[in-house]
């Protein structure tokens, strides 16, 4: 019994060290392993193109409770005013001065006074493609209501997301900062690389690494964060667009900026507010048909609308898309939707 007494601590420090050296194993291969870009989506970056950027307004900043300066872009809402705001999220590698930039035009023309915020890892805002913390995110929009509330002290407030923006509005719809907004429009959005309205690489827009993602999950159970800084997620970019876009997410903003751990069950159950869906009927990232039975199984009182000849950069940039989306968003009262 003293034998085994005394080899008890030499065979707890074995294991010790084996799992040490499993780890440092892990990390290498994690590290070394390059993270292959897919080749550009034409269809995403064209829609660019159809935007008139005359008008765009100049980035401004806010600086966050970490103390870095984060940009947004400000919307003054046309006359007659309706005494309405809104929050806009662009989708993945995206910033205010993008594509949504008439989406936000629009929403302003219609009396919503209207910030585009660049998401942190995005645009003005940060280290481009990462973040510093999962739930970041989170605490930087609610820095930003609390800028605008400064001088929109009681201005019913909507968040809007496009694709992974809009993942991340039912992410926020979702959580302890949801009263901060009377609603949420959910534009095309990700729901998750599982959900049922997800076409397969998200229609070729996005290649995941996933051994490094999982080899990061396990990392993560052993308590273990020291790369969740590594790159993971490739986006389908133009070539040397580095200036405008982000082509890689570290782990930490792809789980960040999206619905909670890829389950949007979980956010839609927990949201007191109204949700209201829009889409294009000619989406090629997203299986439009599939939103209503997937989002209704948990929420039959969102509303799902869908926009015939619109596809997914068309639902912010398309005039007769953003006309809709205006409209519904400028609709007086938090029960509108």
């Amino acid at each position: 019994m003293s034998k085994l007494l005394m080899r008890a601590p030499l065979i707890a420090a074995r294991w010790t060290l084996c799992a040490a050296g499993a780890a440092a194993l892990l990390i290498t291969a994690l590290v070394a392993t390059p993270l292959s870009r897919p080749p550009e989506l034409a269809s995403i970056s064209a829609a660019r193109g159809t935007v008139d950027f005359s008008a765009l307004p100049a980035v401004e900043r806010f600086q966050a409770r970490d103390g870095t300066w984060l940009g947004f872009r400000h919307y003054a809402a046309a006359s007659p005013a309706g005494g309405r705001a809104a929050i806009v999220i662009h989708g993945s590698s995206g910033s205010s001065g993008g594509t949504i930039h008439a989406l936000s035009g629009a929403l302003a023309a219609r009396g919503v006074e209207t910030w585009a915020i660049d998401i942190r890892g995005h645009g003005a805002s940060g280290t481009r493609g990462d973040i510093g913390y999962v739930g970041q995110l989170e605490h930087d929009l609610a820095d930003l209501v609390a800028v605008i509330r400064n001088t929109a002290p009681s201005a019913p407030l909507t968040l809007v997301g496009h694709s992974s923006g809009g993942g991340f509005a039912l992410r926020v719809a979702g959580s302890p900062i949801q009263d901060l907004f009377e609603r949420t429009v959910l534009l095309a959005p990700y729901l998750g690389y599982n959900s049922p309205t997800t076409r397969a690489n998200s229609g070729g827009w996005a290649r995941a690494d996933i051994p490094r993602i999982v080899g990061l999950a396990v990392l993560r159970a052993a308590g273990i964060t020291c790369c969740e800084a590594l790159p993971v997620l490739a986006l389908a970019v133009p070539p040397n667009s580095e200036k405008n876009l982000v082509a890689t997410y570290s782990d930490r903003l792809m789980r960040n900026f999206a619905v909670h751990d890829g389950n949007f069950h979980r956010d839609l159950a927990a949201a007191r507010k109204p949700v209201t869906l829009i889409c294009g009927a000619d989406d090629e990232l997203m299986l439009v048909d599939k939103y209503a039975p997937a989002v209704h199984a948990v929420a039959p009182a969102v509303d799902v609308k869908v926009i015939d000849g619109v596809n997914h950069m068309g639902i912010v940039s398309a005039p007769r898309a953003i006309s809709i989306i205006a409209n519904e968003v400028a609709k007086a009262g938090s029960g509108s939707s």
